[in-house]
């Protein structure tokens, strides 16, 4: 019985791609050009440099940003000379009484579910690149495209508190002015996005087959 060979991969084949490109170089050839790339002039790396550690870096600084960003106000509202605070979850819950069940839903889907459910993701790839694992790598590469799909969309609260900063000024009767709950909210937003951006997603499948 033949045993299966383990599959052909750049690293095999003696190949380095160009992360900004996408162009395949032959090693020797990317040596002889001093490990940049020939078509753009971009540094070129196996994997990139430390990319477990900055991801871990960032992700669990959005973590911590994540926390004010939801028990702050994201926005503060002015009224014949009252100010009220309102947080995320406060506005979902404005919506959905209100009857803007459409609007409620997808606020709470931008604005928490999206940044939480990344930043469990994430963590999920690294635990498992840190263990060496070759559990469904393609399933974790999917999720991982999908981590860098979806993440920008968390912004759509970040731009609706500013099309109402924007258009709700009316003087002493009623203004809204951004909180800092905002500025925590925007912080997890862009951490995350980076953080997504510096994880490798080539290191899920170095234990699959002989990656020397």
């Amino acid at each position: 019985m033949s045993v299966a060979s383990p599959p052909l991969t750049a690293a095999r084949a003696q190949h380095v791609s160009c992360i900004d490109c996408g162009l395949l170089m032959p090693t020797a050839s990317a040596k002889q050009q001093a490990n940049t790339c020939r078509r753009c002039g971009a540094a070129l790396h196996s994997r990139h440099t430390n990319s477990l550690n900055r991801t871990w870096a960032l992700l669990i600084s959005a973590i911590i940003f994540y926390i004010p960003a939801n028990l702050l106000p994201i926005t503060l509202t002015t009224a014949v000379g009252k100010t009220e605070g309102d947080t995320i979850m406060q506005g979902v819950i404005y919506f959905l009484f209100s009857g803007d069940w459409p609007v409620a839903l997808v606020i709470f889907t931008a604005s928490i579910m999206v940044p939480m459910l990344k930043m469990a993701a994430l963590t999920y790839l690294l635990i498992s690149v840190q263990r060496h694992s070759s559990h469904r790598p393609l399933d974790r590469a999917k999720i991982y495209r999908m981590v860098e799909f979806v993440g920008r969309w968390s912004m759509i609260d970040v731009f609706v508190v500013t099309i109402m900063v924007a258009l709700v000024q009316l003087g002493a009767l009623a203004s809204i002015q951004a909180g800092s709950g905002a500025i925590f909210f925007c912080g997890v937003v862009i951490i995350t996005m980076l953080a997504a951006a510096s994880f490798d997603p080539r290191l899920i499948w170095d234990e699959c087959g002989d990656n020397d």
